[in-house]
Protein backbone atom coordinates (compact mmCIF):
# COMPACT_ATOMS: atom_id res chain seq x y z
CA UNK A 1 0.00 0.00 0.00
CA UNK A 2 2.61 2.44 1.48
CA UNK A 3 2.05 5.82 2.98
CA UNK A 4 2.40 7.65 6.25
CA UNK A 5 3.20 5.79 9.08
CA UNK A 6 1.17 7.51 12.25
CA UNK A 7 1.68 6.38 16.29
CA UNK A 8 -1.52 5.78 17.90
CA UNK A 9 -2.46 5.08 21.69
CA UNK A 10 -5.34 3.78 22.09
CA UNK A 11 -7.65 3.47 25.07
CA UNK A 12 -10.70 0.75 23.79
CA UNK A 13 -13.86 0.69 26.17
CA UNK A 14 -14.15 4.12 26.50
CA UNK A 15 -17.35 6.05 26.83
CA UNK A 16 -17.48 7.87 23.63
CA UNK A 17 -15.03 7.45 20.60
CA UNK A 18 -13.56 10.05 19.47
CA UNK A 19 -9.82 12.10 19.47
CA UNK A 20 -7.94 13.04 22.46
CA UNK A 21 -5.30 15.02 21.50
CA UNK A 22 -1.74 14.30 21.75
CA UNK A 23 0.31 11.40 23.77
CA UNK A 24 3.81 11.99 23.34
CA UNK A 25 4.55 11.72 20.10
CA UNK A 26 1.37 9.70 19.61
CA UNK A 27 -1.96 10.26 18.66
CA UNK A 28 -4.75 9.24 21.25
CA UNK A 29 -7.84 7.74 20.58
CA UNK A 30 -10.55 6.91 22.33
CA UNK A 31 -13.13 3.64 20.71
CA UNK A 32 -16.09 2.87 22.45
CA UNK A 33 -15.24 -0.89 21.24
CA UNK A 34 -13.97 -3.44 23.67
CA UNK A 35 -10.45 -4.72 22.83
CA UNK A 36 -12.07 -8.41 21.86
CA UNK A 37 -11.74 -10.21 18.96
CA UNK A 38 -10.34 -7.17 16.86
CA UNK A 39 -13.08 -4.91 17.79
CA UNK A 40 -11.10 -1.50 19.03
CA UNK A 41 -8.55 -2.51 15.96
CA UNK A 42 -11.94 -1.91 13.60
CA UNK A 43 -13.25 1.14 15.42
CA UNK A 44 -9.56 2.25 15.51
CA UNK A 45 -9.76 2.18 11.88
CA UNK A 46 -12.86 3.45 10.89
CA UNK A 47 -12.87 6.29 13.53
CA UNK A 48 -9.27 7.54 12.18
CA UNK A 49 -10.72 7.39 8.68
CA UNK A 50 -13.22 9.88 9.46
CA UNK A 51 -10.99 12.23 11.33
CA UNK A 52 -8.88 12.30 8.09
CA UNK A 53 -11.49 12.26 5.57
CA UNK A 54 -10.23 9.44 3.78
CA UNK A 55 -11.50 6.18 2.97
CA UNK A 56 -11.32 3.12 5.30
CA UNK A 57 -9.17 1.05 2.74
CA UNK A 58 -6.53 3.98 3.16
CA UNK A 59 -5.99 3.20 6.75
CA UNK A 60 -4.27 -0.15 7.50
CA UNK A 61 -3.02 -1.50 11.14
CA UNK A 62 0.69 -2.56 10.48
CA UNK A 63 1.52 -3.00 14.44
CA UNK A 64 -0.13 -3.23 17.68
CA UNK A 65 -2.66 -5.39 17.11
CA UNK A 66 -3.09 -6.58 20.61
CA UNK A 67 -1.38 -3.51 22.29
CA UNK A 68 -2.90 -0.05 23.21
CA UNK A 69 0.63 1.52 20.97
CA UNK A 70 -0.51 1.06 17.60
CA UNK A 71 1.22 2.02 14.45
CA UNK A 72 -1.24 2.61 11.35
CA UNK A 73 -0.60 3.40 7.89
CA UNK A 74 -2.45 5.97 5.81
CA UNK A 75 -2.39 6.78 1.78
CA UNK A 76 -2.22 9.64 0.41
CA UNK A 77 -1.37 11.70 2.67
CA UNK A 78 1.76 13.03 4.25
CA UNK A 79 2.87 13.73 7.91
CA UNK A 80 2.02 17.45 7.68
CA UNK A 81 -1.47 17.06 6.15
CA UNK A 82 -2.50 14.30 8.53
CA UNK A 83 -1.16 16.48 11.66
CA UNK A 84 -2.87 19.52 10.72
CA UNK A 85 -6.02 17.50 10.14
CA UNK A 86 -5.82 15.82 13.45
CA UNK A 87 -4.92 19.33 15.18
CA UNK A 88 -8.08 21.28 14.02
CA UNK A 89 -9.53 22.39 17.70
CA UNK A 90 -13.00 20.92 16.50
CA UNK A 91 -11.96 17.61 15.95
CA UNK A 92 -10.47 16.97 19.78
CA UNK A 93 -12.72 16.23 22.56
CA UNK A 94 -11.09 16.53 25.43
Amino acid sequence: MGGTRVRLRVVPGARTSGLAGRHGDAWKLRVAAPAERGAANEAVLRLLATLLDVRERDVRLVSGHGARDKIVEVAGLSPAEIDARLAEPDRKDE
